[in-house]
């Protein structure tokens, strides 16, 4: 056995983190080969690879990742600034793009921001860019993508996930699912469909309303006054209340999910059944969605297609060569899901 195989780990010179030189030191190589391992060079023996590769797992070395990028052009991370996570929307594009990027060999790293603003955006991409991202995707919650960008650098490729014209961009259609959804009830022999909706600067919400509003207009339906509110399950619930005593309501599109959980119970506690008395689709469907009582019909967003299409311009971005392109856009398709919280109107 040789000298190199037998060596055992020491403290990195300083006490602090272990270095390129530490890892060569162990591996009993340069630090020009350890240099060579992590970026993939062709021209490294699989022994010498492997050998390289046990002392930095010894060591718990990890490649610094600005150091990276100094060194190859690419630190192989990507930022996402992100507004109000702990909505199941802004957490589900998180989530997806987090799997894409694992899936291409990316790291991610993630500023969510309280509350959009000039200052917070600008602040959010100084630090993702002294980490050494390659690139940033925004999602912007409601405020207007092409606002929010103007406050980012022109170098730094970007994507949206929301309407943009200055920027690369995509979307889940947020328009189509509830002209589907309101078709499905109509079909259903429901004369009209009442609309429980999202806090309307949202654009999100706004597209919503607005697909329920034209499929109810496009069927020569009568078109009930929209009941606002937020995106939140206690906000469901209080106007469920409303709601559930207006007999002439046999149809409820619930703006998102959450909202259809309180209308359900509001409905529940007022001694009208669902699906028998009242339908009611949802929109997003979340997990729990075929856990409700009923199980939820709703709107699937394909959260995995917009995190999977959304790095790929941003990739596209980062590999171009020569003057920018256009800025690309993406529509991801919704899908209605019907379970058994809708059924025939009752004659």
């Amino acid at each position: 056995m040789t000298n190199e195989r037998v060596r055992t780990a020491e403290p990195a010179r300083g006490g602090g983190r272990p270095g390129l030189r530490d890892v060569a030191e162990l591996a009993g190589v340069s630090h020009q080969t350890v240099s060579r391992v992590f970026k993939d060079h062709p021209r490294v023996s699989a022994e010498t690879r492997a050998k390289v590769l046990a002392a930095a797992a010894q060591l718990d070395f990890r490649p610094n990742a600005i150091a990276r990028a100094l060194a190859t052009g690419s630190s192989r991370t990507i930022g996402v600034v992100s507004f109000d996570t702990t909505l199941f929307g802004p957490a589900s594009m998180v989530s997806a793009i987090e799997g894409s990027a694992r899936d291409a060999d990316y790291f991610v790293s993630v500023v969510g921001l309280a509350s959009p603003s000039r200052r917070s955006v600008a602040e959010a991409a100084d630090r993702l860019r002294g980490q050494g991202v390659d690139g940033i995707i925004l999602i912007p919650g409601h405020v207007p993508a092409d606002q929010v960008v103007r406050h980012l650098p022109p170098v730094l490729p970007v994507v949206a996930l929301a309407p943009a014209q200055t920027v690369a961009s995509a979307v889940v259609d947020q328009y189509e699912g509830p002209l589907a959804a309101v078709r499905h009830l109509l079909d259903l022999g429901h004369t009209t469909v009442h609309h429980a909706a999202g806090p309307t600067d949202w654009p999100e919400a706004r597209d919503r309303m607005r697909g329920w509003r034209d499929a109810l207009t496009a069927a020569g339906a009568p078109v009930p006054e929209p009941v606002p509110g937020d995106w939140s399950a206690a906000s469901g619930y209080e106007r469920g209340k409303a709601l559930a005593l207006d007999p002439s309501v046999t149809a409820v599109f619930a703006a998102n999910d959450h909202i259809a959980l309180g209308l359900l119970l509001a409905l529940h506690e007022a001694g009208r059944r669902v699906p028998e008395e009242v339908s009611v689709i949802g929109f997003d469907d979340i997990p729990e969605a075929a856990f409700f009582s009923p199980p939820l019909t709703t709107v699937r967003q394909d959260f995995a297609a917009l995190g999977r299409r959304s790095l790929a311009l941003l990739l596209d971005q980062i590999g171009a060569v020569g003057a920018p392109a256009a800025p690309a856009g993406v529509v991801i398709p919704t899908e209605l899901v019907v379970r058994r919280s809708t059924a025939p109107r009752r004659t």
